[in-house]
């Protein structure tokens, strides 16, 4: 079995999930979602802890095993405690604001950087230089996130642009004068 796809998801309290074949619907304090099995998975629930079986010892199986475990448990702990990315500006001018759903960013281009964030994310900006986003959706925050950090990547000469906290970029050594 794999190593992962065998270890039983425990449903902390408040969190509810119905089993209807292949369908999980999941609710909790923070939101609802629904995960769909492959075919010929089979799930089990007893009182508090859920086990995904795999119907061969397949590689692919094997693989989708795993996998599935994996994202049902990002769903049932996401809907009990949100997610949380953070995303740093550095620049000389650089900005961010956020009003309501809209997020806009001064990054050096002519115009401001517009976007629209989907309802189920909740953002924050703090020094106009750190925007915090949160959502139950583990994979929704990351493409959102991802799709920000790309409005400006982080050049590796002056270090200038959006990254994740704690993100380390590799400076390179700009050019130097013949002697």
């Amino acid at each position: 079995m794999s190593r992962i796809g065998k270890l039983p998801i425990t449903v902390p309290k408040g969190v509810v999930v119905k089993i209807s074949n292949l369908d999980i619907h999941i609710k909790g304090p923070h939101g609802e979602m629904t995960h769909k099995l492959p075919h010929g998975f089979s799930i089990e629930q007893q009182e508090n802890n859920i086990k995904i079986n795999r119907p061969s010892d397949s590689g692919r199986d094997k693989a989708l095993h795993g996998l599935h475990r994996s994202l049902l448990y990002n769903k049932i702990t996401g809907v009990e405690t949100p997610f949380k990315k953070t995303l740093e500006i550095s620049g000389v001018g650089y900005r961010a604001q956020l009003s309501g759903q809209n997020l806009s960013m001064t990054l050096g281009f002519t115009k401001p950087v517009e976007m629209t964030l989907p309802p189920q994310i909740k953002g924050s900006v703090e020094k106009q230089t750190v925007i915090t986003l949160s959502s139950f959706d583990k994979e929704l925050l990351g493409k959102i996130s991802s799709e920000i950090k790309q409005a400006r990547p982080v050049e590796p000469y002056k270090g200038k642009g959006i990254r994740f906290e704690g993100e380390k970029v590799r400076r390179k050594e700009g050019k130097t004068g013949k002697k």
